[in-house]
Order: structure tokens, then sequence, then C-alpha cells
């Protein structure tokens, strides 16, 4: 039966404009702490502000009897996700908004191959040509050969290939634990391993910094609960393009409150990441329905 509740495109639309300008909010609270703290030490306050939120879930988490196998999938995305919030700090705090935003989007078309060949969702040639194209736009933004591609831009392509890495452990996951119970243990395990890197080179905070953290962790908390809601209102088909829309705010807030000029290769580049991972999208939303009406075809008779 049609899902009726997913079949409010208006809605879906306004749910992810809030999402991506909430996003970019978080992008401009750590760009606003920058280096003033290491990346190991400022990824980890907005973690540990997290804990103040998932705390109360431990106790029925232990609870719960999880099996071994999920403890470890638990790890193993921490691992991921540790590595993959130490580099997007770094990066966040070296090179402008908008091309963090742009690279981001990698992350989608990442997954999609690697689920590919790890989930046995398998590898078309239509996947294989839309991460090419995406790939294409990423090498838009980065340009080589034409500027010098510093350390934050390679910092945040390696924080797109760990946070996709996160993203398959997350998707296995979904089949064996809630989504809450996912996001909790995610935000504990990256406080730990984040933790002991953070002491390191450990330097005095501030209490401004503090509030800025402690605001991108808000915004990062509404970005989350939006995108669900809008992935609940319509599908992706239709919400997928709109996120497009985050880099134009990434960009008009570099320039504004970080003089970062406008660059039309990055927004050009993430036009064609976004575009390519939308194909693909509306691509396997129709094979869907085509493979529903099928079976629809085949299994329908005479009332009984």
């Amino acid at each position: 039966m049609w899902n009726r509740q997913a079949d409010r495109p208006v809605a879906g639309i306004i749910w992810m404009l809030i999402s991506g300008i909430a996003m970019v909010g978080v992008n401009g609270a750590v760009k606003y702490v920058g280096t003033s703290l290491p990346a190991t030490q400022s990824a980890f306050l907005r973690f540990a502000v997290g804990l103040v939120f998932f705390l109360p879930m431990l106790p029925a988490i232990l609870r719960a009897g999880y099996p071994a196998r999920v403890w470890q999938l638990f790890g193993y995305r921490g691992i991921f996700h540790v590595g993959a919030v130490i580099l997007w700090f770094y990066a966040m705090a070296r090179i402008p908004v908008a091309e963090v935003s742009a690279i981001g989007f990698l992350n989608p078309v990442i997954v999609l191959i690697v689920g590919g060949l790890l989930l046995g969702e398998g590898l078309s040639l239509r996947r294989i040509l839309v991460a090419l194209v995406a790939f294409a736009g990423a090498l838009i933004v980065l340009r080589p050969g034409l500027r010098e591609i510093a350390m934050g831009h390679w910092a945040q392509l390696g924080a797109a290939f760990l946070f996709a890495g996160g993203y398959v452990i997350a998707k296995r996951l979904s089949a064996l634990a809630p989504a809450g119970v996912i996001v909790a243990m995610m935000t504990y395990t990256s406080a730990i391993g984040l933790l002991p890197l953070a002491l390191i080179d450990w330097q005095p905070v501030a209490l401004w910094q503090i509030a800025a953290l402690a605001l991108g962790a808000g915004f990062a908390t509404l970005g989350h609960y939006a995108m669900t809601r809008a992935f609940a209102a319509a599908p992706l088909a239709v919400t997928q393009p709109v996120s497009f829309l985050q880099i134009i705010w990434a960009a008009l807030m570099g320039a504004v409150f970080f003089h970062e000029g406008i660059d039309p290769f990055v927004i050009l580049g993430g036009a064609v990441i976004i575009g390519a991972i939308s194909f693909n999208i509306r691509a396997e939303a129709h094979a869907r329905r085509v493979i529903r009406a099928a079976d629809g075809a085949g299994t329908s008779g005479p009332a009984t």
C-alpha cells in the first residue's frame, strides 16, 4: 500500500532546507573555534556535550544483552568515526567552508560503491558511472595541477572515506539495534576514543570555545532531526536535490562571517556531485517501483 506519510513533498523540502541550514551552522561553530584548539580536543568537547543527552540511555543499552558481534560493530564504527571527525575538524579550521561541504558530499557516493562491494547490494554499471561523475565533480572543486591542494583538502577527502566506512557499518547495525541505540553508541565510542588523543595536546579551554562547540552540537541535533523528518515526509528523490543548497549557504556564510571568497568552481563541482547522487536515487527508486509492479502483477488474483 502507498505510504501517504511519505507523499508530502513540500514538507519534505522544508525539513531538508532546515536540515541544510542547521548543518551549515555546525560548520560555522567549528570554523569559529578554528585552530584555537587542536582538532582532537575540539572534536572531543563536541562529543562530550552530546554525552549529556545520551548517558541516561546507557543502563538500558547494557541490559539489552546484545551479542558480541554487535558490540564489535559498535567499536569498529567508533574507530571510523573518531578518525573521520578529527580529519573533519582539522579541515574545517583550514579550508573554506564551502569546499568542506562540497567534498563532504562524496560520502554517499563512497557508501554506494563500498555498500555494493561489501553488503551484497551489487555494483551496476550505473553505480560505477555515477561514482565517476561524482569524483569528476570533486576534481572540479580541487582542481589539482591548477592550484595547490592543501593538507585541509586531503584531510576532508580522508574524512569522507572514513565517514563512509562508518555509515556502511551503521547500515549493518540498523538490522541489529534500534536507531537511537546506534546514535548513542556512536557518541559513547567517539568520546571515549577521542579523550586520550585530546589529552596528548590539551590546551586551556575558554568559555566561548565551549559555548561555540555546544552550539554546534545543538545545530547537529536539529540537523539530524530535520533530516529524519524530511525522509519521513518525502522520497529521497525529492529531498536529496535540495541538499545542494547547503553548499550555497556554506559559501554565503564563509563570505559574510569568515571573509572567504565565493569560488564558482566549488559551486559547480558540488552541483555535479549532487546531480550524480540525485540521478542515482531517482533511477533506483524507479527500478524498485518497476519490481513492485511486476511482483504485484504476478501475485494478484481474484478476491476470495
